[in-house]
């Protein structure tokens, strides 16, 4: 094997401008590919610890009677814990409402929460501070679609615990930027004391989100879900993407891989005579046809190499300094960080490194099979066959 590996290397360096043009398009397959899975994770990790955050902490506790993507639970979807189950627990009301911006009819979720709270990055200090009677404070997503600014009145409308309808005014007291869409759109904060007047449901709530010390103990009527199953559906979403991204790359591989293979095909036809040679030195057809699988090979341990000498300064400033995206995805209808940091893993660039030589060395080995077929005597004079 060494014996190959050194003749590999000395016919590739003799190869000259041929080898570095297909080390090239392999180079960048492996920055592309690495880039772009450093990009997911990190959108992944970032997506997961936004999440964690502003909505969920470390999992949530439902009432029996919620289901988050049903909103026709919500009218029974309240009860008190226990005190001594309640350690650990922030609580939250969520109750149906209506606004009327500019004399306009929008559907709402009110949410009360506790303004003392620092569990989530919700500024519900803000209602604490204001002076308005009914403050709230609403998502910069929400407050665009509903034209709202901060200090603005508006009449809220909602039903009591007995389907009664009441209404008030309530202020803007602040408007809060996040990537969490679930925290945003179509719903106001308010302070959860406040909310539990209003509705008449004292010392209830629809769900409660744990902090990190929290130890679930099952209790009837309340179901507690964790970070898997309440992330599952972003989980699944990127996963899909990886999924997705397969395509790209095996565009990618398929360009520098026929590259080679062009290569190869040509260099068996035009060295039959060095084939032959090398055979009448006394080498059987398996060394001469590992000589040129390995030189094939060695075109993607040369690309992996140029890859992380022309790759790591993007990696490692993209890593740093991260990826600006600005508000491009606003109007995707979702939004991520305005600033993605990739996460590029050991594991990774092993993985795809590991990935190039395997197929590299399988699209060399293909034409290089032709040399055990060939007969040593015409292979000597050149001639195919």
């Amino acid at each position: 094997m060494r014996i190959a590996i050194n003749m590999a290397f000395k016919n590739l360096m003799g190869a000259g401008l041929r080898t570095w043009l297909n080390v090239s398009v392999l180079a960048f397959c492996f920055i592309v590919i690495v880039f772009y899975n450093g990009f997911i994770s990190g959108w992944h990790e970032q997506g997961r610890k936004d999440a964690m955050d502003w909505e969920y902490s470390h999992g949530q506790l439902y009432h029996a009677d919620y289901d988050p993507n049903n909103i026709f639970t919500l009218p029974k979807a309240h009860g008190k814990l226990p005190n001594e189950e309640t350690e650990n627990l922030l609580p939250i009301l969520i109750r149906q409402g209506t606004i009327y911006p500019d004399g306009r009819m929008v559907s709402i979720l009110i949410k009360g929460i506790e303004p003392t709270q620092n569990l989530l990055k919700l500024p519900t200090h803000i209602l604490s501070e204001s002076k308005a009677e009914l403050p709230v404070i609403i998502g910069d997503r929400f407050a665009n679609a509903a034209n709202l600014a901060v200090s603005d009145e508006l009449l809220l409308r909602w039903r009591d615990e007995n389907g009664m309808y009441d209404a008030a005014n309530i202020t803007v007291a602040g408007i809060f930027r996040t990537n969490v869409v679930s925290v945003d759109n179509g719903q106001i904060w308010m302070s959860l004391p406040t909310l539990q007047k209003m509705t008449g449901l004292k010392n209830q709530a629809t769900l409660y989100i744990a902090n990190a010390h929290y130890k679930h103990k099952p209790v009837e009527g309340w179901v507690f879900r964790n970070l898997d199953v309440l992330l599952s559906d972003f989980d699944a979403a990127v996963q899909a993407e990886r999924i997705g991204s397969i395509a790209i790359y095996m565009v990618l591989l398929a360009l520098g891989l026929l590259a080679i293979f062009d290569t190869q095909v040509l260099s068996i036809f035009r060295r039959q005579r060095e084939i032959g040679t090398y055979i009448a030195l006394g080498m059987t057809k398996y060394q001469v046809l590992k000589i040129f699988t390995v030189e094939g090979a060695m075109y993607s341990v040369l690309a992996a190499i140029a890859g992380l000498v022309i790759g790591a300064p993007l990696f490692i400033y993209t890593a740093t300094k991260g990826i600006s995206l600005a508000n491009g995805t606003d109007q995707m209808g979702f939004r991520l960080a305005d600033t993605i940091y990739p996460v590029f893993s050991f594991r990774l660039i092993v993985a795809t490194f590991v990935i190039l030589i395997a197929s590299a060395t399988l699209v060399s080995f293909l034409p290089a099979r032709k040399i055990s077929k060939m007969n040593p005597v015409n292979a000597l004079k050149g001639k195919i066959g």
